[in-house]
């Protein structure tokens, strides 16, 4: 790993440098472009950034007309707000309508901190997840996350971007490729599978394979990058060497990664034993991240202890 980067500065950043020759590419706020970071693009195309006030559904919809007239809307929000207040609006002004909106849900689970339960949605991938054809990714550091905006930028279609917008540490060397549907392979090893998603939970994930590495146990960590679609193909050849898989994901255990995994291991037939690292069934709380990484075990002693029950 090497320096870390605040997330919202490489969002920002990517869109300011596609917007220079892409001119459909604009920005939608409700009234937190300081908290998303959009502000450098507002200054560089003052005519193509948008802010609606405290008005996410407003939002949404502002996005959907904006891409009826051929533009590329990115509407961002806390992730509470972009995905439990505004789920019609985007399923039927946006996805239904076969749009072309990127909607980025920001602080995602216990990066909301002192938001409180209130903002810390543990259940806005569940959401998504069933919406058709919606593309869902988390990038993991400010490289895949540079570069997953700017595949979301030249795909047509509904994307949403669950976006950790404080620093996170650089994973990937410039220049690597990504593309949605495709996870990437940060460690191997024969004994387990770790499939972590976004940015905390990757880093943890790897943080208990260092873990276990030191008790002797191998394990492969995966950095899913994108929920749907789930690379499948890659997670199953996994589980089919190492016959141990845990997931890790900063969401309830239910609706989103572990979900995905358990209905492809069970698809398969794959003889596999799994476990699931995520928030068991609660509601938020107000609390540091790192307070809160550790109350709801979400943190890489726990994710160890999973691999060992198994």
């Amino acid at each position: 790993m090497e320096a870390n980067k605040e997330m919202r500065a490489a969002y920002a950043e990517t869109l300011v440098r596609l917007g220079a020759t892409n001119k459909d590419i604009v920005v939608v706020e409700a009234d937190l472009m300081r908290a998303t970071g959009t502000g450098p693009f507002a200054k560089a195309y003052p005519d193509r950034a948008f802010n609606v006030g405290v008005a996410e559904a407003n939002m949404v919809g502002v996005a959907a007309g904006l891409s009826a007239e051929g533009r590329i809307p990115f509407a961002a929000t806390f992730g509470c707000f972009a995905s439990r207040r505004v789920f019609d609006q985007f399923f039927i002004s946006a996805n239904y309508a076969r749009l072309n909106v990127k909607l980025v849900g920001t602080d995602p689970g216990v990066t909301a901190a002192f938001n409180g339960g209130t903002h810390m949605p543990f259940e806005d991938l569940g959401l998504m997840r069933m919406i058709p054809k919606l593309v869902i990714i988390e990038p993991s550091d400010p490289v895949s996350l540079a570069a997953l905006v700017e595949k979301a930028v030249s795909y047509h279609g509904c994307v949403y971007i669950r976006l950790q917008r404080k620093a996170a540490p650089v994973l990937y060397k410039e220049g690597e490729a990504f593309e949605f549907g495709k996870a990437k392979v940060l460690r191997t090893g024969d004994d387990a599978v770790l499939v972590a998603l976004g940015a905390l939970m990757v880093g943890e994930a790897l943080k208990a394979a260092g873990l276990l590495a030191a008790e002797g146990k191998k394990v492969t960590v995966i950095d899913a990058l994108s929920l749907k679609p789930l690379d499948v193909k890659l997670v199953l050849e996994w589980a089919k060497k190492t016959g141990k898989i845990v997931t890790c994901e900063n969401h309830q255990k239910h609706g989103a990664l572990g979900s995905a995994v358990a209905e492809a291991l069970a698809e398969s037939g794959i003889a596999c034993k799994f476990a699931r690292v995520g928030v068991d069934d609660e509601f938020g709380e107000v609390g540091t991240q790192d307070w809160l990484a550790d109350h709801f075990k979400l943190t890489a002693p726990y994710i160890a202890a999973a691999v060992k029950s198994l």
